[in-house]
């Protein structure tokens, strides 16, 4: 599954954020709008897989291959000849990346944050992106780094979101260090959003472990306060666990606090590890083979769906999950990075399960066996 392509540019002199239209030239190309309805031809870019013509029309020349791109598909045309997916109408596993910065640095980072100010090339990106979605689309996810970091922009962007699709469920990912300070979880709380949700982690019933994982002193004391902050303005959560060697051993205490200090949340997830970004260089201290924490996790999603709370098992297999688990997994990896592995080709329950990672390939279980 692709999301990026290069090309050579041609009369590219800034970031061109446009809808794909397939339907207007020759199969080599496609028009790209930079918005919906009639068209100036000032306003009208061409992807193509053949050289540039001379004189010809503003662009990106020379691309290996257009297949992948679907009418109403919003895309952004790079200076550098670079053309990135921001939303595939074809798929319900549709992100926006509003920064690669970040205020914490977990040893299980899939995506390492970058020390530079991108802010203000995402805001000005997603601000020409958002009114190109279509308003039909039902899920969208809102990820980074950390979103919260930028500012004031966060909240125009969520805004933004909130008039234009208005019946769109909107899933941001914050370690939700920033709702630590109350004018910004009172400033979300104005917007009366309730069609966002935050996905935000603890990975451990007290502060120095959780701090370890994330890399940031203080950061469990934030995102506690964050939370009661959050919970007091309505606002939607979702508290998410990743399941490895520094947070299994307190997975038992950790699902006690959860309902007994955080209540109201909405869902719980308990996530398998993903081998990308940090977690490869902290592989000594983060792999656990999945059925060897199974009791574990018995006892915390038991312990938590008994007394009424909504939990979820993502990014697992079900060969090696416990059978009494089954009906809390989900199949939660994106469509651009789910595998499954040569053994699963057999295997009866393939539609149900969750898959691998792409990542995971060479990391997984001992325990995978087809189910015949």
């Amino acid at each position: 599954m692709e999301l990026k392509t290069k090309g050579i540019p041609f009369g590219i002199n800034r970031p061109i954020v446009g809808v794909v239209n397939k339907s207007t030239l020759d199969p080599g190309s496609i028009m790209i709008n930079t918005f919906p309805g009639e068209q100036l031809i000032e306003d009208c870019f061409t992807l193509s897989t053949t050289g540039v013509p001379p004189y010809g029309p503003n662009g990106i020349y020379a691309i290996p291959d257009l297949n992948y791109l679907n009418d109403g598909d919003v895309i952004v045309l790079n200076t550098d000849g670079v053309i990135n997916t921001i939303y595939r109408c074809e798929s319900r596993h549709n992100f926006l990346l509003f920064t690669e910065r970040c205020n914490s640095n977990c040893l299980m980072c899939s995506q390492p944050p970058k020390d530079r100010d991108d802010t203000t090339y995402f805001y000005n990106l997603y601000k020409e992106a958002i009114p190109l979605i279509p308003k039909s689309c039902s899920e969208l996810g809102i990820t980074g780094g950390e979103p919260t970091l930028l500012g004031e922009r966060f909240f125009a962007l969520l805004e933004l979101l909130q008039v234009n699709l208005p019946d769109t469920e909107i899933h941001c990912l914050t370690n939700g260090r920033s709702f630590a300070w109350k004018n910004l979880s009172d400033r979300l709380g104005d917007l009366s959003y309730n069609k966002l949700m935050l996905g935000i982690p603890i990975y451990a019933d007290y502060a120095d472990l959780h701090d370890y994982v994330v890399q940031a002193k203080g950061a469990f004391q934030q995102t506690v306060l964050g939370l009661h902050h959050l919970a007091a303005n309505n606002v939607r959560i979702e508290l998410r666990i990743v399941l490895h060697q520094q947070t299994i051993p307190r997975l038992k205490k950790l699902s006690r606090f959860i309902y007994k200090n955080l209540p109201f949340a909405e869902h719980v997830t308990f996530m398998a590890l993903e081998n990308q970004g940090y977690t490869p260089h902290n592989i000594d201290k983060l792999w656990i083979d999945p059925i060897d924490y199974a009791d574990e996790l018995e006892d915390a999603i038991h312990y938590l769906s008994d007394f009424g709370m909504n939990v979820s098992l993502y990014n697992a297999q079900l060969c090696t999950t416990p059978k009494s688990l089954w009906q809390f997994s989900r199949k939660s990896i994106s469509d651009w990075k789910n595998i499954y592995l040569r053994e699963c080709e057999k295997c009866e329950k393939l539609d149900a399960c969750g898959g691998f990672f792409a990542s995971n390939k060479l990391l997984f279980s001992r325990g995978i066996k087809a189910f015949e």
